[in-house]
């Protein structure tokens, strides 16, 4: 493809994008395939499963699309792992910040799970 149809293309995407003419047909699956792959390149893992998804719902026989989910939930899983990760680094970080103004951290509490009711208290331990 030449330049200039790129960027005829790119010119008409923003001017639909402008137009608030972005909505996908649902049921359109090489738009769905390439903004699950696009999705992928830009690791929105979870937006790739759903858009994977919705081609293997409206075509059980695409293999790609079960390639990809068996490649996609892993990959999904260890970014929420990592992301819940450093939410809790972050979170330790906050508590120890204002803790340490009374000689104290994170490290001094321990949450206990209620094995009834799923619910956690927070114990002081010195």
């Amino acid at each position: 493809m030449s330049v200039c149809s790129l960027l005829a293309l790119a010119n008409r995407a923003i001017c639909f994008s402008k137009l608030g003419l972005w909505i996908l047909n649902p049921s359109y699956l090489k738009a769905l395939l390439r903004r699950a792959e696009a999705h992928e390149k830009l690791e929105h893992y979870d937006e790739a499963i759903s858009d994977m998804k919705k081609i293997a719902e409206l075509d059980p026989s695409n293999e790609q699309a079960s390639r990809a989910l068996r490649r996609l939930e892993p990959l999904a899983a260890e970014k929420r792992e990592k992301m819940k990760e450093e939410m809790i680094g972050k979170l330790k970080e906050l508590g120890n910040s204002v803790l340490g103004r009374f000689g104290m951290s994170v490290d001094n509490f321990n949450a206990v799970k209620d094995p009834n009711t799923g619910s956690y208290s927070i114990q002081f331990q010195r």
